[in-house]
């Protein structure tokens, strides 16, 4: 498959206009939607948002490749645009982005498509081929030029390797293994950086006659994989990844680790330090992939919040599958509102309430078995789960869960440096049974004798402490809990609200219950869409006409409590739409405390109202945070131009 069997002509626009990245963005959606791949265009819209989201695709010297993958995609595209004004789009150098390629990968197993998307990638690291896009006068010159390009260079490539193979050093021991540098290079989608940051590095070796061997865990497999013989006789090692790779293997080597980035725009620095022999020596993972990934920079807060993150994110299946569940025994059991049945009374209600209750009794076992395994690999995930499990059982509930997946984790880290001294012959024994053994024995203490009678004291003086709030401070919780959703669209705040909103759906003895401040949180997060699709309706002058042609979709991923709805007009225009929005959130979450409604669900939108207590006035509170939201916006935002 070549590059230009993905690039359609329909897709390609050589003479585009585009004042901002949402702008250049939302055109190469467009052209790529002309190849009839996409099934659902809004979908594959945000998921290309949310990527930019998670830092910019802009690799610089004017190249940006955003891409997302997503099952919207039909079947593997791109879509080419230049803009030759350029667009400010955060590239990493901090140019203007002038040439885009946009790339839309299906969510399938399927990946052929991604070797064409690594020949793109590796043919936008050459200047030439760059300065080519940008003077081609027709489509079908690009078209030309690029098919040109990827038979030079892949021919060559060839030729290159079977050259290499024959004249291989002696003293490496023949077939590869005489390379001073070897490299490894990873992002976490696996398309674009992976492939250009190993070029780079290829490239600016070749110009120094640095022998080097790349690695690259892209998203169809590890390719070119590095073996012992390699990084046996290797003089230094370059890991520039932003997601885990494995690292065991470099131990004793001096490894130069760096973020993905890195390979592309620091290539000839990341060389020197490999060779420069103070790199410093790697003595094997401590644990997890969220310590060894880029361990160098970052600091002890951050791996922290990583760790906690992984088990939420491996938490919150079970909480939203099983809450939701819940949420719909009650739905289907109104007939029993009131009555000590109420949930159970049908055998349709009894069956959802069973099924969600057990999914949601994971909600601690996962967090904290997930949290231990970020910190400590596979041998943490046994101890972890225990550690949940016991929390769970013994009344110290989802604050008892975290401290006990990280106590576990950090435990299994002491564990793994206090065998080392045992002999090869007894490696395999420390993963089956030395690390289960004494983990599950010390991990069970801590929880019994220390975490379980400190963190159910706490739980106690909380929920008394609740209970006896009065309505200023009930008001106060509500609005900074429906703020923080609204701050930063999915980011630390949000999820921060978020997580504090599901805990306390969990009573102290693992059930779900009805909660106040989950309430606050999902009604926070259900404003902003909302809002800002009233006010691209009520104040029309203040939105473009594809902002207001994007009210029905806004306002429904609103409703159904996708605050990331809210993301592209934020990005847009973030000092005037963010305050506006989480001021809006912060009045609905406390009108939500005001009038005393709770929910049993974690998510859902207004897909669950009918099992919150008090579902009209919380619709009342969405409304009044809605409208105040739609109205500051109307206020703070200036008119805008038609393009023409």
């Amino acid at each position: 498959m070549r590059i230009t069997d993905l690039l359609k002509p329909e897709s390609t626009n050589l003479e585009a206009h585009a004042q901002t990245k949402k702008q250049a963005l939302d055109m190469l959606v467009d052209l790529m939607a002309k190849q009839g791949n996409i099934t659902d265009i809004e979908t594959y819209r945000q998921c290309v948002y949310h990527r930019e989201e998670e830092g910019s695709t802009g690799v610089g010297e004017g190249v940006a490749i955003p891409h997302a993958k997503t099952p919207a995609v039909s079947r593997p595209g791109l879509a080419f645009m230049r803009v030759k004004s350029g667009v400010e789009f955060d590239s990493l150098d901090g140019q203007p982005a002038k040439i885009f390629f946009l790339i839309a990968a299906p969510d399938t197993e399927d990946n052929v498509h991604l070797d064409v998307l690594a020949r793109l990638s590796t043919l936008l690291m050459d200047p030439d081929f760059i300065d080519g896009i940008m003077n081609a006068e027709s489509t079908e010159a690009l078209f030309a030029l690029i098919e040109k390009a990827e038979a030079e260079k892949f021919a060559e490539e060839a030729g290159t390797e079977e050259k290499a193979d024959e004249t291989a050093p002696a003293d490496a021991g023949g077939g590869d293994s005489g390379y001073q540098v070897l490299a490894v290079t990873a992002c976490p989608t696996g398309i674009a950086h992976t492939y250009m940051a190993a070029e780079s590095l290829e490239q600016h070796a070749a110009r120094r006659n640095i022998r080097i061997k790349v690695e690259t865990n892209g998203q169809s497999g590890v390719k070119n994989a590095l073996t012992d013989e390699d990084i046996a006789h290797a003089e230094g090692i370059i890991v520039a990844a932003d997601k885990y790779v494995p690292m065991n293997r470099f131990k004793g080597k001096r490894v130069v680790i760096v973020k993905v980035a890195d390979g592309i725009n620091k290539a000839d620095e990341l060389l020197d330090r490999a060779l420069s022999g103070e790199a410093p020596i790697f003595e094997g993972e401590a644990g997890s992939a969220a310590e060894t990934e880029a361990k160098q920079e970052e600091s002890g807060a951050r791996r922290v919040y990583k760790h906690l993150m992984d088990g939420v994110s491996h938490m919150l299946p079970f909480v939203i599958g099983g809450g939701i569940l819940i949420a719909l025994a009650f739905l289907f059991d109104m007939d029993a509102a009131g009555t000590a049945k109420f949930g159970s009374s049908t055998p349709l209600a009894a069956f959802l309430k069973n099924t969600g209750g057990l999914a949601f009794s994971f909600m601690m076992p996962m967090l904290s078995g997930y949290i231990a395994s970020s910190i400590a690999d596979r041998p943490g995930l046994l101890v972890g789960i225990i550690a949940g499990a016991m929390a769970s059982a013994g009344g110290s509930g989802f604050f008892g869960a975290l401290i006990g997946g990280f106590a576990a984790g950090y435990l299994i880290l002491l564990l793994k440096k206090l065998f080392a001294v045992l002999p090869d012959s007894l490696e395999s024994l420390k993963p089956i049974l030395v690390y289960p053994v004494i983990g599950l024995l010390i991990t069970g203490a801590l929880m019994q004798f220390a975490i379980n009678p400190v963190m159910a004291s706490f739980n106690k003086g909380v929920t008394e402490g609740l209970a006896s709030m009065g309505s200023s401070s009930k008001l106060l919780m509500g609005f900074v809990l429906g703020g923080m959703m609204s701050i930063d669209f999915g980011g630390p705040l949000n999820k921060a609200a978020y997580v504090f909103g599901t805990a306390s759906l969990a009573g102290a003895d693992g059930s779900a219950v009805s909660s106040p401040f989950m309430a606050s949180v999902m009604v926070g997060g259900m404003v902003p869409p909302v809002a800002i699709a009233l006010a691209t309706q009520c104040f029309r002058s203040k939105f473009t006409k594809k902002d207001r042609s994007s009210f029905v979709s806004t306002l429904v991923m609103g409703l159904a409590f996708i605050t990331e709805g809210a993301i592209p007009f934020a990005a847009e225009d973030p000092v005037r739409v963010i305050p506006s929005c989480a001021i809006g959130a912060a009045v609905a979450g406390a009108l939500s405390m005001f009038f005393g409604c709770t929910i049993p669900a974690p998510h859902g939108g207004i897909f669950v109202f009918g099992v919150v207590h008090n579902w009209p006035m919380y619709f009342v509170a969405l409304l009044a945070g809605s409208v105040v939201g739609a109205v500051l916006l109307g206020i703070l935002k200036r008119p805008v131009k038609e393009e023409a």
